[in-house]
């Protein structure tokens, strides 16, 4: 399906909203910023909305969580999401809802899991490093760890904003929010390990000051990207927790705790 068909589609859905169901405007304008997310979310994963699968709205669902959304936020975005593929299916356009098994959040919130210094040691013990993307994955883990990142300060992490000799780093967080990092030694060591395999990349201008870049795609990493990389690691590592990039930001948070810091 090409994007005017997927356009066409989708103004058919606002109509429908709008006639149909006769939802106010707030409501509508939720819904389609919802949408937009799911949308800008399956198209980085290279899949076509009408291909979706229960295994694609869980990982958009781990995305929301990771990046900080509420429970209770999550809970509207993916209610707009099976609302659109509900219309999908009654407008004879799709024969099977893939929302139809799909959990929403639980409203308790509990802590996530802590990752222990030796559980960090088992996650870069099972990266390849004979891999090509090897050493920039180890950076990333490391660099998490070490710096308390969020996932969306992480890919957006550019070379003019760090200061290696200096131990710290300059991030971009919520709200164009710029506040400087310490880096550990470890981190540094790594960083300066990745950097001669990422002058093999042929990047474009446009993206040659992001320090993570798709060897591939020539372009900076995704949240999705780090997101499944991790999951594919705490697997290999054999490590039954719940893991996430926001996990290594929250045990990085625990460690600076347990060591005394305020």
């Amino acid at each position: 399906m090409n994007e005017k068909e997927q356009e066409r589609i989708i103004r058919r859905y606002y109509q429908y909203l709008k006639l149909e169901k006769a939802s106010s405007g707030n409501t509508i304008d939720a819904y389609m910023r919802d949408l937009d997310k799911f949308m800008r979310f399956i198209k980085d994963e290279g899949v076509n909305f009408m291909d979706v699968q229960l295994e694609h709205l869980h990982n958009f669902s781990a995305l929301m969580i990771d990046m900080g959304i509420h429970p209770t936020s999550l809970s509207r975005i993916l209610s707009g999401v099976r609302s659109f593929y509900h219309f999908l299916v009654i407008s004879d356009i799709l024969e099977i809802n893939p929302t139809e098994l799909l959990e929403f959040p639980k409203k308790a919130m509990h802590l996530p899991d802590v990752l222990t210094v030796s559980e960090v040691d088992a996650i870069e013990g099972a990266i390849d490093l004979s891999d090509p993307e090897g050493q920039r994955n180890k950076t990333i883990i490391e660099v998490l760890f070490s710096c308390g990142l969020r996932v969306s300060e992480l890919v957006n992490l550019k070379i003019s904003n760090l200061f290696l000799d200096d131990e710290f780093i300059k991030v971009e967080g919520k709200g164009s929010k710029q506040r400087l990092v310490p880096i550990s030694p470890k981190a540094v060591h790594e960083l300066q390990l990745y950097f001669p395999e990422r002058c093999h990349i042929d990047i474009p201008a446009e993206n040659q000051d992001y320090v993570f870049v798709s060897k591939r795609r020539r372009k900076p990493l995704t949240r999705v990207m780090v997101f499944l990389m991790i999951k594919d690691l705490v697997q290999r590592a054999g490590i039954k927790k719940e893991v996430s990039p926001h996990t290594f930001r929250h045990s990085f948070a625990t460690h600076l705790l347990e060591g005394g810091a305020n």
